[in-house]
C-alpha cells in the first residue's frame, strides 16, 4: 500500500492540481490573426509549472524571502558558477547594489579600494537610464563613450583613450543582448587597475568566446521583469564573480545590517550578544547592529518560486530567442540598401532581447515604425538613446569622451522589434511580409530615400 498523505498535504495536492487544471482552461493563448493580433516586443512565457509553484508558496504564506528563494540563489550561483548570487527586487536595483558595493566603506580583501566621491566610472552613451543613475547616486562622475550602429555596445577601441586620472571602474551593459567585446575590455581593466561591471539585464545566456557574460566583471546584474529572458514580475540578481565582495553586497541588500542570519533566525553565529562595534555598548544584539548604509531589496517567496520554474526553462529560452532572431535576419537581409542589420562580433553568440534595426540616411524611422505598429507590430527604440539628451540627464555631473556621433544616429535613427519565446513562425513570417509590404507598396506613396542623399 502506497503512504496515506496527511489531510493538509492532501488537501495542498487537491489545490496545486486544480491550478494546473485552471491553467489550462483560462490561460491558453488564443489563434493568431494576422493584422489583428498583436505581436509584442516581449512578454512572459509560462505554463502550468510556475502557477502551480506560486500557488505553493502562497500556500505556505512566507511572505518574505525564504526557502524559494534560497533555490533560486543556488540554482543561479550553479548557472554562472559565481561565487554568490543575490536575488533583489528588480535590475534597477541589482545596479544600485552593485555600485554601492564598491562605494562601500566595508569593502575587503580585493586589491581594487572602494570607490570614492568623484571618481568616475566609463560607460555608454546609449544605455538604460539605471544604469547610469546608480553612478551618480553614488557621487560618482559617468564618463560616457560612444557606441557602435550595429553592435549598440560601447565602442572597445575608444575606453583607453577615455580614461582620466580619476577613472577607477568600466561599467557596460550587453545591449539588447548582444555581448561586448569583452576580451578588448576586460584587457583595458586588468592593465589599468579599473573595476569592470557588467549590466546583463538583457543578455542571459549570451557568451563571449565560450564564456557567459556575467561572468568576466567584478560582478553582473540581471532582470526578472516580464519583458525579459526570465520573469518573477519584478525581481532582479547580482553575479557576484570577485573574492570579498559577498558579505558587503548582502549587507546593503539586507538594511546594511552586520548579522548574516537567515531571515527568521538568530545567533547563527553563536555569540549574538557578544558583539562590540562602532560606539554601541558591549554586547548590543548583532541582528540589530548596521555596518553599512543599505536598503531593502530582497524579493517575497512567492516571486521566487515564479522564478525558479523560470530557471528550468533558460536553455529552451534562449535557444527560441537565437532562432527567431536568425529567421528575421535572413527575411530582411533582402531590404539590406534600406536598413542596416545587427553586427555579431564572431567570438560572440547572442541571447537576443530584441532585433535592432537602424534605418540607412534617407529613411524616414518614424514612418517605418508607424507601419509596423498599424500592423500590431510593436517596436521599441534603443532605451534611452543617447542618454545625455535625456531631460532627466542634462545637468548630472559628467564627462564626454567624443562626439558620440554614433549614439546621436542610434538615438534617432534605430528601433528593435521581439524576438521573445512567445512569437511563432506565423508571427515572424508576417513580421517579414510587413517590411515587404512597406518596401513594396509604401514606395509607391513617393521615395522611400531622399534622392539627394542617395548622389
Amino acid at each position: 500500500m502506497e503512504p496515506q498523505l496527511d489531510p493538509q498535504q492532501a488537501l495542498k495536492q487537491q489545490i496545486l492540481g486544480l491550478v494546473g487544471e485552471y491553467y489550462r482552461v483560462a490561460h491558453q493563448k488564443p489563434a493568431f490573426v494576422p493584422g489583428q493580433s498583436r505581436i509584442p516586443y516581449a512578454g512572459r512565457v509560462y505554463d502550468d509549472r510556475e502557477m502551480t509553484l506560486l500557488a505553493d508558496s502562497a500556500l505556505d504564506f512566507w511572505l518574505t524571502s525564504g526557502p524559494y528563494a534560497d533555490r533560486f540563489e543556488r540554482r543561479m550561483r550553479q548557472f554562472f558558477a559565481c561565487r554568490d548570487f543575490l536575488l533583489v527586487n528588480s535590475g534597477s536595483s541589482a545596479n544600485l547594489l552593485m555600485l554601492s558595493t564598491l562605494c562601500a566603506p566595508t569593502l575587503s580583501a580585493n586589491a581594487l579600494a572602494p570607490l570614492q566621491p568623484g571618481d568616475e566610472v566609463i560607460t555608454p552613451a546609449v544605455t538604460f537610464p539605471t544604469t547610469v543613475a546608480p553612478i551618480v547616486q553614488n557621487r560618482l562622475v559617468p564618463v560616457f563613450v560612444d557606441c557602435e550602429v550595429g553592435t549598440y555596445n560601447i565602442n572597445p577601441q575608444l575606453i583607453e583613450d577615455a580614461i582620466g586620472p580619476r577613472t577607477r571602474a568600466i561599467f557596460v551593459p550587453h545591449t539588447v543582448g548582444n555581448p561586448c567585446d569583452m576580451e578588448t575590455i576586460g584587457e583595458v581593466a586588468r592593465r589599468r587597475g579599473l573595476w569592470l561591471l557588467e549590466d546583463g539585464c538583457d543578455a542571459l545566456g549570451a557568451t563571449f568566446d565560450g564564456q557567459l557574460a556575467g561572468t568576466f566583471g567584478a560582478m553582473s546584474s540581471l532582470s526578472f521583469y516580464p519583458a525579459h529572458h526570465i520573469t518573477m514580475g519584478e525581481g532582479g540578481g547580482v553575479a557576484i564573480n570577485d573574492f570579498g565582495l559577498q558579505k558587503t553586497a548582502r549587507s546593503l541588500r539586507d538594511w546594511g545590517r552586520d548579522c548574516w542570519c537567515d531571515p527568521g533566525k538568530s545567533n547563527t553565529c553563536g555569540t549574538r550578544f557578544g558583539w562590540q562595534s562602532g560606539e554601541l555598548p558591549c554586547a548590543y544584539d548583532h541582528k540589530y547592529i548596521y555596518s553599512n548604509i543599505g536598503y531593502n531589496l530582497k524579493v517575497t517567496d512567492m516571486q521566487a518560486a515564479i522564478g525558479l520554474a523560470q530557471a528550468d526553462k533558460i536553455d529552451q529560452f534562449v535557444a527560441a530567442r537565437r532562432l527567431n532572431f536568425r529567421c528575421l535576419y535572413e527575411g530582411l537581409e533582402e531590404w539590406e540598401e534600406y536598413l542596416i542589420l545587427p553586427k555579431i562580433d564572431p567570438r560572440a553568440n547572442p541571447s537576443p532581447f530584441g532585433f535592432p534595426i537602424t534605418v540607412r540616411p534617407g529613411l524616414d524611422r518614424a514612418r517605418l515604425v508607424q507601419w509596423l505598429e498599424d500592423a500590431r507590430i510593436e517596436t521599441r527604440l534603443v532605451f534611452g538613446g543617447n542618454i545625455i539628451r535625456q531631460p532627466g540627464f542634462l545637468n548630472i555631473e559628467k564627462r564626454v569622451h567624443g562626439d558620440l556621433r554614433e549614439s546621436d544616429i542610434i538615438m534617432r535613427d534605430t528601433f528593435f522589434i521581439g524576438v521573445y519565446p512567445g512569437l511563432t513562425g506565423e508571427m515572424i513570417d508576417y513580421v517579414l511580409e510587413t517590411f515587404r509590404s512597406y518596401f513594396t507598396s509604401a514606395a509607391k506613396s513617393g521615395p522611400l530615400v531622399s534622392l539627394a542623399v542617395m548622389g
